[in-house]
């Protein structure tokens, strides 16, 4: 007999010398509070529950909520369930894929998507206008599997570059819309570890800059290029890093007015509900982002042993990061980061970012499982966060019909969302009302 989903709760007590949160002196610690909330009660990012001050020293523990939202497979009426924005729709644009991953579209149209369990990328195509992927193609094979499997995609011109948790590769587009063989360019990346899912895109520079998570949790790496975003010279795989400190940033673009990098990073898990916040950074050459000992607003993470490198004290090596600009809920676990520049949307989306959360297991009650818009001004400065769809989750966080991944703007301008879950792409279109 299969038993009802519940949530399980554990605590993990970890003891050691509370530290002040903030890395000021003389001033309030900073709260993720302060950031204008997302719409949804699960949204708000409360204010860390720890002692301000130095001189009170406890043993911290934190409430570590593994709550794992069951999957249900898809079907139309659980589509007609969902939450979208007033004067937009959402329909399948293909269904029946190996957990569709990051995608990647051509002026023609052309949608190329990372199916990483199988390791294969595949070719879909809307020929008759009518929002659906009417050809399938699979175009390259055996680029690993399960969680090995081909992952990141970039288009520069007729090439297409792709990324497993190694290897990096080129491969010619035809004019049929398939790939010639594969050519790898670097062939050593780092190891994997906790987080495998490599990231490409093209910066304004003409380098290619490609994302690598942490190993770990939370603890200091000892490879150098872990925790970081290298930038890549793609005439011959040269590489060095642009930024370091970066737990999981998945998800990341440039703003199409100001040129400037914005990236969506991961906080840590086993640290309560709601610490540390998920983190919008102005991503910066050479800065440090302060994972794993500083998180959001260079607040001090205070339940990591060990100590920050250069024998300098937690507030110092802090003081010394960058800060996140805006956080988002914990847990919600950001993925792609996508800018509008299409014309179907109404004019006021134009230069916002849509954002897949693919949702969370380490909290309770559940967040995430929906795409939330980010708002800049004309300025390019991030305004907020604000559900865009959302309803991917089910009874009250007991179960889930979609954990989202990848997002692209399609070549009519529409903006299609991967469940990897279902196999599953969506096509989010305005509706003109």
């Amino acid at each position: 007999m299969r038993l009802p989903l519940l949530p399980l709760r554990r605590f993990a007590p970890l003891s050691l010398l509370l530290l002040p949160l903030s890395c000021s002196s003389g001033n309030p610690p900073p709260s993720v509070r302060d950031t204008p909330p997302a719409s949804g009660p699960e949204a708000r990012v409360p204010t860390p529950q720890v002692p301000p001050t130095q001189a009170q020293v406890r043993a911290v523990t934190a409430e570590n909520n593994l709550v794992r939202p069951a999957k249900r497979a898809f079907s139309d009426e659980l589509l007609r369930q969902l939450s979208v924005r007033p004067g937009f729709s959402v329909n399948v644009f293909a269904q029946g894929l190996t957990n569709p991953r990051v995608l990647a579209v051509r002026p023609d149209g052309s949608v190329y998507v990372t199916e990483r369990e199988a390791g294969r990328v595949t070719l879909l195509r809307d020929t008759n206008g009518d929002g659906r992927a009417d050809q399938t193609t699979p175009v390259l094979t055996g680029l690993g599997e399960k969680d090995n499997g081909v992952h990141g995609l970039a288009l520069r011109g007729d090439q297409l570059y792709l990324v497993t948790v190694k290897q990096l590769y080129v491969a010619d587009i035809r004019s049929d819309g398939s790939l010639g063989e594969p050519r790898e360019l670097i062939g050593n990346l780092p190891d994997g570890g906790q987080h495998n899912n490599r990231t490409l895109a093209f910066g304004p520079d003409g380098k290619l800059y490609v994302s690598i998570g942490s190993t770990c949790n939370a603890c200091p790496e000892s490879n150098p290029e872990h925790a970081t975003l290298l930038r890549v010279d793609p005439s011959t795989g040269s590489r060095s890093v642009f930024a370091r400190g970066l737990r999981n940033t998945i998800g990341f673009a440039w703003h199409p007015t100001t040129g400037q990098l914005w990236g969506m990073d991961h906080g840590s898990d086993s640290r309560g509900d709601d610490f540390p916040p998920e983190e919008l950074n102005l991503i910066q050459e050479g800065s440090d982002y302060g994972w794993p000992f500083c998180a959001g607003k260079q607040e001090i993470d205070a339940f990591l042993s060990a100590e920050p490198p250069g024998d300098l004290s937690r507030p110092e090596y802090c003081a010394r990061t960058q800060p996140s600009t805006l956080e988002y809920q914990g847990h919600s676990a950001p993925m792609t980061l996508t800018f509008y520049t299409g014309s179907l949307f109404p004019s006021e989306f134009r230069n916002d970012a849509f954002l897949a959360l693919r949702g969370s297991w380490n909290r309770n009650p559940p967040t995430g499982y929906k795409v939330v818009r980010v708002r800049f001004d004309p300025q390019g400065r991030p305004l907020g966060f604000e559900d865009f769809v959302s309803g991917w989750l089910l009874d009250n966080g007991q179960a889930h019909f979609g954990r989202l991944v990848g997002t692209a703007m399609a070549a009519d301008g529409s903006l299609l969302v991967t469940d990897d879950a279902n196999g599953v792409i969506y096509r989010i279109a305005s509706t003109g009302s």
